[in-house]
């Protein structure tokens, strides 16, 4: 996996900016900070600092080379240079679980046009083919309708119901617990066992 990876569709281009490009995720962030609000943890100041995500751009990409996660964020193929969506894999566990979460948000600019099922179908996809992994795990707000509802079209299950999950705006939120599993997964590779102690 390399840092120049690029998820493609007919609308959109998924990828990680470059430390340079901090400036992009900053201002994303920032118009979106009310639509964000009632779904986000709390952000502190830095988080809508540019040296705050020149360092953390850096981060993700060391994170994507480790296997650790894949952060990457959505772009429309006709505006290169305007951010309109977040993508994350993240919380890797390999060996018989082969897992990741995944987290994602949108521009209210381009709610309604069906462009987060789109760069999550290809996330996915992605998830299963080029990552192996066997299981993507997604959570919401049980008010967040919007989110609940695109994953259900991209054909993720409810798993179950967690009380206070995630401090979201304020407060514990209950969570809707689903899951996407890749139905022609392999089995893991096996680990070799550790050396015997001497």
């Amino acid at each position: 996996m390399t840092a120049e990876l690029r998820i493609e569709t007919s609308r959109l281009v998924l990828r990680q900016p470059e430390p340079a490009e901090a400036d992009q995720v900053v201002a994303y962030y920032e118009k979106n900070r009310d639509h964000h609000g009632p779904w986000d943890p709390p952000r502190h100041p830095p988080f809508y600092r540019i040296q705050h995500w020149a360092l953390r751009l850096e981060t993700n990409r060391k994170e994507t080379s480790a296997d650790r996660s894949l952060r990457m964020f959505v772009y429309e193929r006709d505006a290169p240079g305007v951010i309109r969506g977040a993508t994350n894999l993240s919380q890797f566990v390999r060996g018989p679980f082969q897992s990741c979460s995944l987290g994602y948000s949108l521009d209210e600019a381009v709610v309604g046009r069906g462009y987060m099922g789109e760069a999550l179908t290809a996330l996915t996809e992605h998830a299963f083919t080029r990552l192996q992994l066997h299981r993507v795990e997604a959570n919401y707000v049980p008010t967040n309708v919007r989110s609940g509802a695109v994953l259900r079209r991209c054909g993720f299950q409810v798993q179950g119901y967690a009380r206070d999950y995630l401090y979201i705006a304020g407060a514990w939120r209950d969570h809707v617990l689903t899951a996407l599993t890749n139905p022609d997964a392999s089995p893991p590779a096996s680990s070799p066992l550790p050396p015997p102690p001497e």
